[in-house]
């Protein structure tokens, strides 16, 4: 079905909320996958698998331990939300020549929304890379994902499988990068319906449960018969 890009960010926040991310981190995670969607990616499927691959377990598993040096995470699997935001808080690194490398990131396309504040405070494209031969996952090889990015526009190198895939190595940002053969967002995009339920069931774990006073005041006259 066809969604909105601003529906899409608010159920994308409501879902991310009942996964128990943080309001900020889950209003970054809506913008961003909104972001996705406004560029023809499947954002809400991406975050769905996320927010599924990651549920009731704490946060700090999936955190750098570290942002000095090579970014890992306990778990040995870190969340792009988390690392993305922190990529972005030192984005002023990336002027001075650093890499900011990253290992083992889930679903790393989450992480180029992050790339795209980046760098707009930067003022200069930041590039995020990924893949190539033995650098994908398993069974994966080719020559890699780079994805630059504005902040308003995006431009996409390497194949489809590979920017979709589900978990990266090594996962690499940097500016300033030139920006080649930009493509502009949309407004609207599709969210498959069972993708939209995914995201509903971690929703309506924000809902607060129905009282008896609730259910009168939501029944009309209720008790009250006024006629």
């Amino acid at each position: 079905m066809s969604h909105s890009l601003n529906e899409i960010e608010a159920m994308s926040k409501r879902a991310a909320r009942g996964a128990g991310l943080a309001w900020g981190l889950a209003e970054e995670a809506a913008k961003g996958t909104r972001w996705l969607a406004g560029f023809g990616y499947p954002g809400p499927d991406l975050l769905a698998d996320l927010l599924e691959l990651n549920d009731r377990l704490p946060a700090i598993d999936f955190s750098p331990s570290s942002l000095n040096g090579t970014w890992r995470a306990p778990a040995g699997r870190m969340s792009p939300l988390i690392s993305g935001a922190a990529m972005s808080d030192c984005a002023m690194r990336m002027l001075d020549g650093q890499v900011i490398t990253i290992e083992q990131v889930s679903h790393p396309l989450l992480i180029v929304p992050f790339a795209s504040g980046a760098a707009l405070r930067l003022g200069v494209g930041v590039a995020v890379e990924w893949g190539g031969v033995g650098q994908s996952g398993a069974g994966q090889s080719g020559g890699g994902v780079r994805l630059t990015t504005d902040g308003k526009q995006l431009c996409v190198q390497g194949s489809r499988d590979e920017i979709m895939t589900a978990h990266a190595r090594e996962v690499r940002c940097s500016a300033p990068a030139q920006m080649t053969s930009p493509n502009t967002p949309i407004t609207r995009a599709h969210v498959d319906d069972t993708c939209w339920e995914r995201l509903g069931a971690f929703a309506h774990r924000t809902y607060a449960p129905a009282t008896e006073a609730s259910r009168i005041l939501g029944a009309g006259a209720g008790l009250n018969d006024n006629d």
